[in-house]
């Protein structure tokens, strides 16, 4: 049984990890990846013995000592097929692969919840844990600054890994959208998915913008990942919208994004301003701006009017 975590970018065959397993004749297999010890105090670095077994695991290393407990010869590392390049610690990448007898049993006979915390150390203690050495392309991205980092990372001209790739494709689930139209915009080193409209004058670069999102003229948007909408309006519901004075989902004309991670079905009015130009780190939470890490967000459902800008009043006690 492979368990997968939910908040991590990388591109593996499963397959290669399931002879690591039989191979090894092993109750659990766990990916690795070498790491460097600065990259260690956020991860789960596992001691391995010379068979590739693991013998111990420590959740965040913070301190020299602890980081010595679980450290590995580079040389061990190089005969793997990797290379080491100064990396000295192997860290656990979330992705499992049990017998399932020895799950169940795991499972039955504790009330353990967490899989990293919990079950897998259990696992070390009991059972016979291989690793399955991986040092291609892996990215947690469970913080603010690590999704929006990894979205820019894959629209640039060189990204760490090709998504149309012909031996290993990543498809989307298919929604069977029209295709996207640009009128007249400039886009460059961007990604941008189906049924999106994107007026004349319209400026995106090194950004991700997702499905549906329409993008109105002369609208700004850098460095930026907006993740579009789930639905289009009606014109009935677009007219409701107006008569109330709330913009219609999308980004509105001369509006600026920069520097932002822009939620599903927003409104944002004309000549906005989502931009982080007062340095802040982190931001209380609003219904329609915070900031996370440096990063710019507009929450899910959020509506922006017109004009709006982020005045130094809204870090009022942060």
């Amino acid at each position: 049984m492979l368990i997968l975590s939910g908040d991590q970018l990388y591109r593996m065959n499963y397959a290669d990890m399931l002879a690591t397993h039989t191979a090894r004749k092993a109750d659990v297999t766990i990916a690795g990846i070498p790491v460097h010890e600065e990259a260690a105090s956020a991860l789960g670095i596992m001691r391995l013995d010379d068979d590739g077994r693991v013998v111990g695991f420590l959740e965040k290393p913070q301190t020299t000592a602890e980081l010595e407990m679980v450290r590995t010869d580079p040389a061990w590392i190089d005969r793997q097929g990797l290379q080491a390049r100064g990396r000295t610690l192997v860290a656990s990448m979330g992705i499992y692969l049990f017998d399932r007898d020895c799950l169940l049993d795991l499972l039955t006979k504790t009330d353990y919840q967490d899989f990293g915390r919990e079950v897998f150390p259990a696992a070390i203690r009991s059972k016979r844990v291989h690793l399955h050495a991986f040092d291609g392309y892996w990215e947690d991205i469970g913080t603010i600054r690590s999704y929006f980092q990894c979205n820019l990372d894959l629209a640039s001209p060189a990204p760490p890994f090709e998504l149309a790739s012909a031996e290993a494709p990543i498809y989307s689930r298919g929604r069977f959208l029209p295709p996207s139209r640009i009128d007249g915009a400039s886009i460059r080193a961007s990604l941008v998915s189906d049924g999106c409209l994107v007026e004349q004058g319209a400026v995106i670069e090194n950004s991700v913008v997702g499905l549906r999102c329409r993008i109105g003229r002369n609208v700004v948007i850098r460095n930026s990942v907006v993740l579009g909408t789930d639905f289009y309006e009606s014109p009935d519901e677009l007219a409701a919208a107006a008569a109330q004075g709330i913009p219609p989902l999308g980004i509105g004309e001369g509006t600026i994004i920069e520097g932002a991670i822009v939620d599903k079905n927003v409104r944002i009015g004309r000549r906005a301003r989502i931009v982080n130009d007062h340095g802040w780190q982190d931001l209380a939470d609003s219904d329609r701006f915070t900031v996370r890490d440096g990063i710019a967000v507009v929450p899910k459902d959020a509506v922006v009017p017109d004009g709006w800008l982020p005045e130094p009043g809204l870090a009022h006690g942060h």
